[in-house]
């Protein structure tokens, strides 16, 4: 009778060990950048509209990553701030992939944050779904002042004579291409999703004269990206961008959005694909502008630079937030809602 109790109890205790033990199985992962102040109730960053509205109520310690990270009650949506820069951002995703606590093999992986934008392609406020992710920073450089006759720029590729010599060699991670069907139905999801114009943008954007695209009320688009750890600004520096994204997609990509983290993260998920840890192809990179990337004609680079600093060049900082949350929400929840069709078959799969 004892030994029998006894080997009840066993039986007992090693169900509720492994049940405890079952790993959390995230449909989303959230992937804000930085954050203001607290997660919630003060003057929000790319993580707090999330936390608020989502509700990812739960606190999960995460010492071993830029900052705890936040769940909403049945662990579906999982929320990471992986601070800023790529160096930041591919630590904690590697730090996120490795732990033991979470199933990832199956998430979506959203990345949503503010950037800088191109005005030759569109105007402030605006949502951009990014199919090209390029790394603004490998490479050799060669100052401006002492570069050959002829030459555009003294941003050279790695293992290159000259800038933009032929072929491209993306093996570094110099470039990612997410999966284009995916976010092809990201797109055409979200295309139509209202976005917020006030009267500071509107001021904003009628500086820039003879940029058409820029002088327009916010858009959902798709648009490339560029990831550096060096906050850029400056016409000269934007046709350096865009030819940099121009060599490095083969002529495919088109340079929109300026941002500090992206290539870090999907270095990391690449590499965690590799090991079976994720899948990359259900990676969605979202970029919503605060800023343009440049003066306005007839102004000053450092001008511009110094009042994007002091406030009045980021008259879109807290629309291009809403947009961020209020665009990407509508994907987040469309997967949850149909989870039992997105589980082992991404939209957008050929």
């Amino acid at each position: 009778m004892i030994r029998s109790l006894f080997a009840l109890c066993f039986i007992l205790l090693s169900v509720t060990w492994l049940r405890a033990a079952e790993p959390i199985r995230p449909k989303v992962v959230v992937i804000a950048m930085f954050e203001a102040g607290a997660d919630t109730g003060d003057r929000p960053g790319e993580f707090q509209y999330w936390v608020e509205r989502e509700k990812l109520t739960q606190v999960l310690p995460f010492p071993q990553g830029y900052r705890d990270l936040r769940s909403n009650a049945d662990g579906s949506v999982l929320g990471v701030v992986t601070g800023v820069g790529t160096a930041k951002s591919a630590a904690t995703i590697m730090a996120l992939g490795l732990d033991p606590r979470f199933d990832l093999t199956h998430s979506y992986f959203l990345v949503a944050g503010i950037a800088g934008i191109d005005a030759n392609d569109g105007p402030l406020g605006s949502a951009v779904w990014a199919e090209w992710i390029v790394d603004g920073d490998l490479g050799h450089e060669i100052d401006a002042r002492e570069i050959p006759a002829g030459w555009t720029t003294g941003f050279i590729p790695l293992r290159k004579k000259k800038p933009y010599e032929l072929p491209a060699d993306r093996s570094e991670g110099e470039a990612y291409r997410l999966e284009p069907g995916l976010v092809e139905w990201a797109y055409q999801l979200t295309k139509d999703t209202p976005l917020a114009d006030t009267e500071g943008m509107q001021k904003r954007r009628a500086l820039y004269t003879g940029f058409p695209k820029a002088q327009r009320p916010p858009v959902v688009m798709k648009g490339d990206t560029l990831s550096s750890m060096t906050y850029w600004h400056g016409k000269l520096l934007n046709q350096w961008a865009n030819d940099w994204v121009k060599y490095f997609s083969d002529g495919k990509g088109n340079y929109v959005t300026t941002a500090m983290e992206d290539t870090g993260t999907l270095q990391s998920l690449t590499l965690l694909d590799r090991a079976k840890r994720v899948d990359v192809k259900r990676v969605l990179v979202l970029r919503t502008a605060s800023n343009f990337d440049m003066q306005p004609p007839g102004g000053d680079a450092a001008e511009s630079l110094s009042g994007e600093k002091l406030g009045p060049g980021y008259s879109a900082y807290l629309p291009s937030l809403e947009a961020a949350h209020r665009v990407g929400s509508v994907v987040v929840h469309e997967l949850l809602k149909n989870w039992v069709k997105y589980e082992e078959t991404p939209p957008g799969s050929r």
